[in-house]
């Protein structure tokens, strides 16, 4: 299987910030007089846009309301934010991939100004020839960010791969025709994943490494 571009989902996939990004939810809810959601449906809609994540989130929640609900979210997520980090090995695996001659990409429902923030943060921002969020585009699972990404560096869908740890990710690789690897250490858990039938559901951060290794 050989890929020229990859395109990585990042919270969940690269980032270790499901936690942070559920509790941000939770107590954003609270903020706005709302009961709080459950781990699992705050976790359910990581990697979704701000609009579409809010509807199915805190379905009680006026859409005249969505600016103060992700303002409050924000200053949650920000507490948190100086303390996450990238999940083992990534680096280096982006390091190889990289040294390898692929292209990389990131596709995730993170706003421009949160996605800029973590790649200077991080350090990994070099690594990327192209990135797309869903205040600029259209929210998974649309394959709109794929085509995009695909378009602007020259790769046919054949010769991409997306890599997500939610149902979001793999439905919109498969909307866009392009192969899914589900990452089971995110948001998701591995039954949902594995039901959208990636080429493989990977359980750790370095097992995702070697199966690149052998297999792009």
């Amino acid at each position: 299987m050989n890929f020229d571009l990859i395109v990585f989902d990042w919270d969940g996939t690269l980032m270790d910030s499901t936690v942070a990004i559920a509790r941000a939810i939770q107590a954003a809810s609270i903020d706005l007089g709302l009961p709080p959601p459950s781990d699992e449906r705050a976790r359910h809609v990581i990697g979704l846009g701000l609009s579409e994540a809010l509807a199915h989130v805190v379905p009680d929640l006026a859409p005249r309301d969505y600016h103060k609900m992700s303002l409050s979210y924000r200053r949650h997520y920000l507490a948190f934010s100086e303390t996450l980090a990238l999940f083992p090995g990534v680096p280096a695996m982006l390091d190889w991939l990289s040294a390898q001659g692929h292209l990389l990409a990131v596709a995730t429902g993170k706003s421009r100004l949160g996605l800029t923030h973590v790649l200077a943060q991080s350090g990994m921002g070099n690594y990327f020839h192209a990135t797309r969020c869903a205040d600029e585009s259209i929210s998974k699972p649309h394959p709109a960010m794929l085509e995009e990404l695909m378009c602007e560096l020259g790769v046919t869908a054949e010769r991409t791969l997306m890599i997500g740890d939610t149902t979001h990710d793999l439905q919109m690789a498969r909307n866009a025709g392009v192969a899914g690897i589900g990452v089971t250490y995110g948001a998701h858990p591995h039954d949902a994943l594995a039901a959208e039938s990636p080429l493989a559901c990977i359980a750790t951060s370095q097992d995702l490494d070697a199966w690149l290794r052998a297999n792009v």
